[in-house]
Formats: structure tokens, sequence, C-alpha cells
């Protein structure tokens, strides 16, 4: 059993995020930080209101009321993430490297818009529950293999939660991909050049256990989403 939990820990440890290029201590000048900051302010009052529109059409009963804010902490590594605060309203975050990161309006506004897809999707939630299976699944293997200590269990659980979690994770990648590409075009923004931002990160490749998936393949979906956005005008 004990060989089997590294075995698995070692193919697992290929889900991290994707890491961005330039870290946050980088000097940038006084200029570019003032346009960065009008630029996400301006996105962010342009794709909120669009972010509850798809999230009300979507999904009846979840909160829509989103609130999008900068991470406190100006060192943080450059990233974007949701999340939902103690009374439930869903919070996008981006951390200030993360709106330098951003080439322009178009890709700020495309990984906004796929960070409130992944609300609107239910996918916190979806990852949890697969979270919990995985977990379950993992120490009913390991009680299997006999005389499992407490200790190889609750790592077992961990394990498992770790794996259910990524198992449906590229799926949401490309739905709030799609979604987002739905909800940044509604708001007068150019998802393809949105895109673009994928460029700039080291691509995943098709990993078994990655939790995301390939760069071009998000693209695709993307391309694709906004052909039928295009056709249905």
């Amino acid at each position: 059993m004990h060989r089997l939990i590294l075995l698995i820990a070692g193919l697992v440890s290929a889900c991290a995020p994707v890491p961005l290029t330039r870290q946050p201590s980088d000097i940038v000048p006084g200029s570019r930080v003032d346009v960065a900051i009008r630029s996400f302010t301006e996105v962010s009052q342009t794709i909120g209101p669009r972010a509850v529109q798809a999230c009300r059409a979507r999904a009846k009963k979840v909160n829509c009321d989103f609130r999008i804010g900068v991470d406190p902490d100006p060192r943080a590594q450059a990233n974007a993430y949701q999340s939902v605060d103690d009374q439930g309203r869903p919070v996008i975050t981006f951390t200030a490297a993360m709106i330098l990161e951003a080439g322009n309006k178009d890709e700020l506004a495309f990984v906004m818009s796929h960070e409130a897809a992944h609300h609107i999707l239910g996918h916190l939630d979806r990852q949890a529950e697969n979270a919990a299976r995985g977990a379950d699944e993992f120490v009913k293997l390991a009680r299997r293999t006999g005389n499992t200590s407490k200790r190889e269990l609750e790592y077992a659980k961990k394990l498992g939660a770790a794996v259910g979690a990524v198992e449906y994770s590229k799926e949401f990648e490309l739905e709030a991909d799609e979604l987002g590409t739905v909800i940044a075009y509604g708001a007068g923004y150019d998802p393809l050049a949105g895109a673009n931002f994928f460029a700039r990160l080291p691509d995943p490749g098709d990993k078994f256990f990655g939790s995301h998936p390939p760069n071009q393949e998000r693209i695709a979906s993307v391309q694709a989403t906004v052909t039928k956005l295009t056709r249905a005008q």
C-alpha cells in the first residue's frame, strides 16, 4: 500500500497550477501601473454586470452578487481565482502581478469572465464532491490491503481527495473557457485577443493527472465558441 501511495503521489505532483514567468518583485514603471489600474477598474465595471446576468440566466439558486477585488498581498505571484466568502458571495480575486501581466483589456476581461464562469457552473462544489468521492475510494483501497495504520489511512484519504479534485479539472477549465468567452463577448470584448494570454503561459501539455488542458486546446475552444456567437447574430 505504501508503494502504491508513493507512486500516485508522484503523479499528482504534476497537478500544481501553471506559474507565470514574471515575478511580482520585478520593477514596473509607475505609468504602466496607472494604466493597469484604470484598465482593471474599467473591465471590472463592465464584466461584473454581464457576469451577474449570465449567472441569473443559468444558475437559478446561486448567489450571483459577484465581488471583484485585488489580493492585498503586493508580492503574490500572478494569479486570478474564484472563491466564496463566509456569506456565500462569489469573489473573483486578481493579484497585482496578474493585473500587470495582462497585455490588454481583452485579456483582463477574458480571465475575469473565466473565473466568473467557474462560479456560475458550480465548479467549486463539483470539485469538492469529486474530492470527497476520491478520498472515500482511496480509504477503501487502503483498507483492502490489510494491516494499514491510522496514519496511512489518513494519507490515503488526503491523496484520494487530491486525485478526485483533479479528476474533471480539465473539463472544468474548458467549460469555464467557453462560458467565459460568451460573457466577455457579450460585454464587448474580443475573447480571441483575450485568449492570447495562453501564449505566455508554459504549456501544461496533455498530462493524465494534469489540472489544465493544453493551451492549444483551450484556444481552439475559444475560437469555436466565438464562431458560434458570430453566426448567431
